[in-house]
């Protein structure tokens, strides 16, 4: 009876504390959900315009100032009545209560509505995967994206990568930290475990396999 108590013990509780004691610096990332990023956690991800976006500003009933702009590569456009408007790493919506508090100099309570389209974002939202990737480029961040997404966005790995000796840098508090990420294992050998969450502005690397 004692050995199948030793026996469950290992079975189910020693498992937890693999998981729980190994998200060091350096150490096996075995979830994201606990190590914050730019964005604190994946369930309150809300996307933030960047350069390349196109965004569409409607001013409800001027419809000779509402229109299509794309951001320049230094963040801001150019609309009918303000120039240089700051867009990059701001939502639609505190676009959009920005835009009024400026268009209320000219227009007596304006209402504004800000939608984006082209999804690219600033850089600082965005994952880069470097390496012994197949197709090894930058990822536009999805809400709740996985490892196992990411794979699939970059096409995989190579034949000589070293999936199992990936390293992922995240931000973490304005410092970045390194975690051992076993991709070989996700892909090859189907373990769920190795599915981690990724976060904004995520950098995988993958390096070459030394045969």
């Amino acid at each position: 009876m004692k050995t199948n108590k030793i026996a469950l013990f290992k079975l189910f509780f020693l498992p937890i504390f693999i998981l729980t004691g190994c998200a060091s610096s350096d150490g096996v990332l075995p979830t994201a959900t606990t190590y914050p990023s730019i964005t604190t956690s994946v369930d309150d991800y809300q996307y933030l315009i960047g350069p390349g976006d196109s965004v569409s500003i409607f001013v409800w009933r001027n419809p000779d100032i509402s229109g299509s702009f794309i951001v320049r590569p230094d963040g801001k456009v150019t609309t009918s009545l303000v120039e240089d408007v700051p867009v990059s790493g701001k939502t639609p919506t505190m676009l959009a209560r920005e835009i009024e508090q400026q268009l209320s100099k000219y227009i007596n309570n304006p209402r504004v509505t800000v939608s984006v389209n082209g999804f690219n974002g600033p850089l600082s939202e965005q994952v880069r995967v470097i390496g012994e990737a197949t197709n090894p480029r930058a990822i536009n961040y999805v809400e709740k994206m996985t490892m196992l997404d990411l794979m699939i966005a970059v096409g995989g790995l190579t034949d000589f990568a070293a999936g199992n000796k990936a390293k992922l840098v995240r931000t973490i508090d304005g410092k970045q930290k390194t975690y051992t990420v076993k991709i070989d294992d996700l892909i090859r050998e189907g373990d769920i475990l190795q599915n981690i969450d990724i976060l904004p502005g995520d950098i995988l690397i993958i390096p070459e396999a030394w045969f």
